[in-house]
């Protein structure tokens, strides 16, 4: 227990004298450099020295201090919002910290520089990297609280939003799964009643957003007056007490008030009547904190003083220290997108040597996984419908995975596609050695709901300077030709691929589909998995697969020699260029099929190899031709390899259409043999 909390454990509404006068001078020592720094953030951006964005802390202090000095450092885990400037300081940054980050410099702990300002962290002591994207943090806190809950740890996850920010879906997603699972992560609720300019009654059905959860079970709603340094911290005493115990979680709802406008590029007084900014200025906590010191006799006004005259000799330092240090380098730009992947040594190519049982691709991806599981007690696999009794998924792909390996490692998650990612994101983070694999959906078309934690895990390596990386591999059941029509025969590459720091694989047979999952699995960083649902136990994807059979990303695979035409494909379309190569070849023409297997990154080398000989190329991809991933590999060959070409390079796929239920209009819209025979035709006849 720290010093404050031992102190705070004396604290009465009778006697608030029984708190020491050192501890009360270092919670007014903390409080008051905050406001230093938050009002002279404004300063930095009009002399052109940074900080563009600043969303001010000014009249949050109380709970934020609170909250701040709650939090362990080294022990439990905080993730802050754009406004906790003085959680943050409280929490253990210094100012020199805070200013570095406002000024994007590159010795900033949060992100060097690469994030934007405002958004305070230090992974190091436990507080999180969070993005812009308001309380989306919310899953990463559920998701890191169970890791704490799963490994024993007495750590607890704190999540501050502002109030406006639970009308967000993943916020109550969020909540349902902290108190479903009574997971030991206390939310802070900061509510100044604005959302920008929108008043909190256009926001929420309730006064106060945290009652719209009072019918959840497992949690403790405590609502306190964030403007009182003393209550905010009962309050926060409450919530640890109870979180602690293992009840459940807790939600602490801070009324406050916003001194200044929502942030810098905004104008309050367009929307607040004089008489609310002059009532929003007197209710001040600092001045208020202040005074009850002073007039209770707790701390003199001389002892506050001298702490305010440190406190500006303290910034004065700080400041003249950050502006001069270094800006960020630009060639660093390419540093910490995608960390470096795991290397099989043993199939340097990824290359099978014949050896192995014949497996159907969705034999291999089982028996991958439970041999994965085996290798390494820190996995774990969640989604939904992955793991019910005798059942595991849709598709059987996790069958058997939860009677073995038990469901703390194994177990279903509810219907929330973005509680599924955004929780693998925060678990990942107690310990580089877990892995996580995760079904972001039972098909792929029903992904979008997690579109906004997939961007996010994206750029979380780069974002944090190398900080953090989720370590997670996200399993989708891709594409059609199953008759499911609309959500379950889309193809959704063509939007993850525009993702810089995603790795995206698409095997098209067995052993690519075990050797992938396996690279997947071992390496650090974030791959998302795409499996052709179509071939899961069609003969025509079986094949042989090796013990511990693995294929390195980036590696293309050779699947078919030939001399005048390359078909370069992946997934279901891989097998429709080997029968149309078969076709072509009983009319005298020598066609060579490349399998990618690997999206991102993508085997330039073979690809070039192959055009260079053969001079004319086909993209075949099950994907639609207006806008798939066709396209970007067309162009790269011709940026890279225009002067080999003998003819303009071919694509197939699908129509620029939804896909059909009904098996006539399926067909008309996915390609298949006949039409990858047709396209060939035209490349070849140019």
């Amino acid at each position: 227990m720290t010093e404050h909390t031992a102190a705070l454990d004396r604290v009465s509404d009778v006697a608030r004298t029984d708190v020491s006068r050192e501890e009360l001078k270092k919670w007014y020592g903390v409080m008051h450099l905050g406001r230093v720094l938050d009002d002279k953030a404004p300063n930095y951006l009009k002399q052109g020295l940074g900080w563009s964005y600043h969303a001010p802390c000014a009249g949050h202090d109380g709970i934020q201090l609170a909250l701040g000095m709650t939090f362990r450092p080294g022990r439990d885990f905080l993730f802050p919002y754009y406004r906790d400037l003085t959680t943050c300081l409280a929490a253990g940054l210094t100012a020199e910290e805070i200013l570095l980050n406002g000024m994007s410099k590159a010795a900033d702990v949060a992100s060097g520089g690469r994030h934007m300002s405002n958004h305070f962290a230090k992974p190091e002591i436990g507080i999180q990297n969070v993005s812009s994207a308001v309380s989306n943090h919310a899953q990463h806190a559920a998701g890191l609280a169970r890791a704490v809950k799963t490994y024993g740890s007495d750590a607890i996850v704190y999540c501050s939003i502002g109030e406006s920010s639970a009308s967000e879906g993943y916020f109550y997603e969020a909540v349902n799964g902290a108190t479903r699972e009574k997971l030991p992560v206390v939310f802070v609720v900061q509510d100044n009643g604005y959302g920008i300019s929108v008043p909190k009654q256009d926001q929420t059905a309730n006064q106060y957003s945290s009652d719209n959860f009072t019918g959840f079970p497992n949690l403790r709603i405590i609502h306190c007056d964030g403007l009182d340094v003393f209550a905010a911290f009962r309050a926060m005493r409450e919530a640890v007490e109870y979180v602690r115990s293992g009840a459940g979680a807790a939600i602490v709802h801070a009324v406050v008030v916003r001194i200044h406008s929502h942030s810098n590029s905004d104008r309050h007084e367009l929307y607040r009547t004089p008489e609310e900014l002059a009532a929003a200025r007197a209710a001040d906590p600092l001045p208020r904190f202040r005074r009850t010191l002073v007039e209770n006799g707790l701390v003199p006004a001389a002892d506050l003083e001298a702490i305010e005259a440190h406190n500006q000799q303290t910034y004065d330092e700080a400041a003249d220290r950050a502006k001069l240090a270094p800006d960020p380098d630009p060639a660093s730009i390419f540093d910490y997108v995608v960390p470096e992947p795991w290397v099989p040594e043993a199939w340097p190519e990824g290359m099978p040597d014949g050896t192995g049982e014949p497996q159907t691709l969705v034999q291999a991806l089982n028996d991958t996984l439970k041999n994965e599981f085996r290798r390494n007690p820190d996995t774990y696999i969640w989604g939904q419908d992955v793991a019910y009794r005798d059942k595991g998924g849709v598709f059987n792909v996790t069958k058997g995975m939860q009677q073995e390996f038990g469901v703390k490692r194994v177990f279903n998650g509810p219907i929330a596609e973005d509680f599924i990612t955004g929780t693998a994101d925060g678990f990942s983070r107690f310990d580089e050695k877990i892995r996580v694999v995760v079904e972001g959906a039972e098909f792929a078309d029903y992904f979008w709901p997690a579109a906004e934690q997939m961007v996010e895990m994206s750029h979380e390596y780069w974002r944090t300077n190398g900080k953090f990386v989720p370590n997670v591999t996200l399993r989708l059941a891709s594409g059609g030709y199953i008759g499911g029509g609309l959500y379950h025969s889309q193809n959704i590459e063509g939007w993850l691929t525009t993702l810089p720091g995603l790795r995206v694989v698409y095997p098209a047979f067995a052993d690519d589909a075990a050797g992938l999952l396996r690279t997947s699995i071992r390496s650090r960083g974030l791959t998302v998995f795409l499996e052709p649902k179509f071939l899961y136990n069609n003969p025509m994807a079986r094949s042989n697969v090796p013990k511990e059979f693995a294929v390195p990303f980036g590696k293309a695979r050779l699947r078919r020699e030939g001399k005048e035409l390359t078909i370069v494909a992946y997934g279901t379309p891989v097998h429709f260029a080997l029968e149309a190569a078969q076709t072509l070849e009983r009319e005298g023409r020598s066609v060579e099929v490349l399998d990618l297997r690997s999206l991102v990154p993508l085997d330039h080398e073979a690809i070039e190899k192959s055009v260079r000989k053969t001079s004319r190329v086909l993209v075949a991809h099950e994907d639609k031709v207006h806008g798939g991933f066709g396209g970007e590999i067309a162009s790269q060959i011709q940026e890279r390899l225009f002067p080999w070409l003998d003819a303009p390079i071919g694509r197939v796929g699908s129509t620029f259409t939804p896909v059909g239920f009904n098996r006539i209009l399926e067909r008309a819209i996915l390609p298949n043999s006949e039409k990858v025979v047709e396209a060939a035709r035209k490349v070849l006849g140019y």
